[in-house]
């Protein structure tokens, strides 16, 4: 009987044994199973972020594409309107301008740089203003830019009239040149008494009753002239009006003038449009704000052509580094 139950253990142990064999093998089946799912998984998840990424990426390329070609086309569109904006009225506007030749020997003035912690200010002011076309495309840049009105006149009669329904102007004062073949109508000449310039600005300050600021049209041999320029700051500084000196002559006697009489000198520093070419506009837009960050404030002029209004209109990502501000803001 002992000799059966030893026999009967073996075989017991045997099967233990087995089991436990085919267990193990059963779990290293569904361990590898298990592994390879997994596996399996995380590549395909992966491969499936990567197809997304790339599918990001090819609408984000194709929404940047779309946007610039929108962008293109708004821009399009806006140079356009603005041009056909520009061509109303262009039959009044006889291209009164400075004094061309002589202005490319004048440097801007002389500045000390200053460091300033507040964000320099820009002022263009745009010279010749006399007809709503001006007004119109001027306004629809949608910056503040300061519009000098010239006086009203026989192919201009509404100069003042537009001037009245805008909340800040100056006037563009004609003054003699030394050469210059397109004189405006009561042009203020070297030889006027103090009486005639006194009058003269009385009335237009009837015409603009608003003005505070006057900066010259042409006038290199007015602003030249200690004597004349002495009789204008006088009746000027009597009805509280600031000059401005547009600067077409390095020989103006506007800031020894001033000094005499207490004043700050204020003057151009770029003449934007020199040359009507777009590109070149841009390059002096350029330098006007390089002089803005260099002094903390500059004076800018320009005309209301048709390059001058869509150059301001294609730099005004350029404008960021400076406050455009009116005139009146800077002193």
């Amino acid at each position: 009987m002992a000799k059966r139950k030893k026999r009967t253990s073996k075989s017991s142990s045997k099967i233990l044994t087995y089991i436990a064999w085919f267990l193990a093998l059963i779990a290293l089946v569904l361990s590898t199973l298990v592994a390879g799912y997994y596996y399996g998984y995380d590549a395909a998840k992966n491969d499936i972020a990567k197809k997304e990424k790339t599918e990001k990426e090819k609408r984000l390329s194709m929404l940047q594409k779309l946007e610039d070609a929108s962008a293109k086309r708004s821009q399009t569109d806006v140079n356009e309107r603005l041009k056909e904006v520009l061509k109303n009225n262009t039959k009044q506007y006889s291209g009164a301008s400075h004094e061309y030749d002589e202005v490319v020997q004048v440097q801007p003035q002389q500045r000390d740089i200053k460091k300033v912690a507040i964000k320099p200010k820009l002022a263009i002011i745009i010279d010749d203003v006399s007809v709503r076309s001006h007004v119109n495309a001027i306004k629809s840049l949608n910056i503040p830019l300061t519009m000098s009105f010239l006086p009203p006149s026989s192919s201009r009669p509404n100069s003042a009239k537009l001037a009245s329904k805008e909340k800040f102007y100056m006037v563009h004062l004609p003054m003699e040149a030394q050469n210059f073949s397109a004189e405006e109508p009561l042009t203020l000449r070297v030889s006027d008494s103090q009486k005639i310039i006194s009058e003269r600005i009385q009335e237009l300050k009837k015409l603009f009753p608003r003005v505070k600021y006057i900066n010259n049209h042409t006038g290199s041999k007015f602003t030249s002239s200690e004597v004349a320029m002495n009789r204008l700051i006088y009746v000027l500084n009597a009805h509280n009006i600031y000059f401005i000196d547009s600067r077409t002559t390095a020989k103006t006697k506007a800031p020894s003038v001033l000094k005499n009489y207490g004043l700050n000198y204020v003057a151009r520093d770029v003449f934007l449009d020199h040359e009507s070419d777009k590109a070149y506009i841009k390059t002096q837009i350029k330098k006007a704000i390089k002089i803005a960050k260099l002094h903390g404030t500059a004076i800018a002029i320009g005309h209301p052509h048709a390059n001058t209004i869509l150059a301001l209109n294609e730099s005004k990502k350029l404008f960021k580094d400076v406050e455009l501000v009116y005139v009146n803001r800077l002193y």
